[in-house]
């Protein structure tokens, strides 16, 4: 059994929270220390699960790391790479998604890789094909077995000219990973372009890798021979300091998230501004804050970057259940986000879910019977229930609610928030949320 955090609500939540560096971007660039023939190090790494995860996969491949017991920075050696054991992998089965990047830098440096079943939050279908027929473009051949599937390169890889279906941020990844190697150049169009991968493709210049961006969302890579270790600060997570932006407005709070960035946040902070919160930007971070009066509903669409980010939604949707009139949702990157909805409306809110699309953005999911658009009114009474986390920031959105409510809330499977919110008990403490901890 896990543990269990019980909450009392009612209380703002009011103080100062530091925000670490991009969970979307550390472990990808653990990974990426991989394609290099010297150490890296890599700063501000948050204490999440997925790190931890990742920090594995890499010592069972024979990968020396390092960590700072004050700063937490982690050096990383790859010159002793080796093959893992496909059990010592396979014990990783499900707890993250980030296995399958590692197969470019596998391949280039041992000629083959073997990837478990994947697992990560339950929110919509998120298929690795997209990844596997990208491997084949550069030259792999994938072989699927009963237990993972073994990719291997004989000849190594070769670059291509690919167009994606959509642009994946974890495409892009493997993309960026596969090709900074492979032998000729590369172009990608329909790439993925969010911070968090302009990041990862900075830490790969430091490498030496040769890549630029153009217009319309392409990608050049000029595969290179070998590259050398890097030493890159992570940006800061962009998710977190919106989370915590929304907790600030669902609880009539004031937080100054430390190391939130503007420039990461300019769609999120329109919105937030829409609905009635305010922000003041400053040197070291954003202070969010609830100023009184009524919060305002609102038609908000999903996107990719630039558009307005998935993983901001179901925290902000929290938010509209306090807003006066109806507001309408439409989620266009996970099919699946809105189950979250369902310990919403067991506390007091008015959502309604449909299959249709509520919205203008092109959508992949419109003929497909998910339901992905939702119907908020508002505002809502809350009382505390007792709530099972479904997925990361669908569970960070059941603590603000819960936090927000009269009453108690019991909240289990709190684990998985444990995979993108470092700290996050702590800094509830901090806060001043009424807040408590048991077996």
């Amino acid at each position: 059994m896990g543990k269990i955090l019980t909450i009392h609500g009612g209380v703002p939540l009011k103080g100062t929270v530091r925000v670490g560096g991009a969970k979307n971007l550390v472990p990808k660039a653990m990974v990426a220390a991989l394609l290099g023939d010297s150490p890296s190090v890599l700063r501000n790494v948050p204490e999440i699960k997925d790190v931890a995860v990742v920090r594995s996969l890499l010592e069972i491949h024979g990968v020396k790391v390092d960590q700072d017991p004050e700063t937490g920075d982690l050096t990383m050696d790859p010159t002793q790479v080796k093959t893992a054991s496909n059990q010592a992998i396979d014990a990783h089965a499900g707890d993250s998604r980030i296995p399958i990047l590692f197969c470019g830098p596998l391949i280039h440096s041992l000629g083959e890789a073997f990837i478990p079943d994947l697992g990560g939050c339950r929110i919509g279908d998120r298929p690795i094909d997209f990844h596997l027929e990208v491997l084949r473009d550069f030259g792999a051949i994938v072989d699927k077995a009963t237990d993972g599937i073994r990719i291997s390169a004989p000849n190594g890889l070769t670059g291509a000219k690919l167009e994606l279906q959509y642009p994946s941020v974890g495409t892009t990844e493997q993309v960026l990973l596969s090709a900074v190697r492979a032998r000729g150049v590369t172009e990608v169009s329909n790439a993925a372009i969010e911070p968090e991968i302009l990041d990862l493709i900075s830490l790969l210049q430091k490498m030496g890798a040769i890549i630029s961006v153009h217009r319309d969302r392409v990608i050049r890579i000029q595969g290179v021979e070998k590259l050398s270790g890097f030493d890159h600060s992570a940006l800061p997570d962009r998710n977190e300091a919106a989370s915590w932006a929304s907790a600030a407005l669902v609880t009539k709070g004031d937080i100054f998230v430390q190391d939130a960035t503007q420039r990461d946040l300019t769609a999120f902070l329109h919105v937030y501004r829409q609905i009635g919160g305010e922000f003041e930007v400053k040197a070291d971070g954003i202070r969010f804050y609830h100023p009184g009066g009524d919060l305002n509903p609102l038609i908000l669409e999903t996107d990719v970057h630039p558009g307005f980010m998935t993983d901001w939604q179901q925290p902000l949707v929290v938010a509209l259940t306090q807003a006066k009139g109806v507001s309408v949702i439409h989620e266009t990157v996970y099919e699946n986000r809105f189950g979250f909805t369902d310990a919403l409306v067991r506390m007091g809110s008015t959502v309604q879910v449909h299959t249709d699309c509520l919205g203008s953005t092109p959508c992949r999911f419109g003929q497909r019977n998910f339901k992905h658009s939702a119907v908020v009114v508002g505002p809502a009474k809350l009382t505390g229930a007792d709530i099972d986390v479904p997925d990361l920031r669908g569970g960070f959105s059941h603590l603000i609610a819960a936090l927000a409510a009269e009453g108690t809330s019991k909240v289990t499977g709190i684990e998985i928030i444990n995979r993108g919110y470092e700290h996050f008990m702590e800094k509830l403490q901090a806060l001043g949320a009424n807040v408590e901890l048991s077996n």
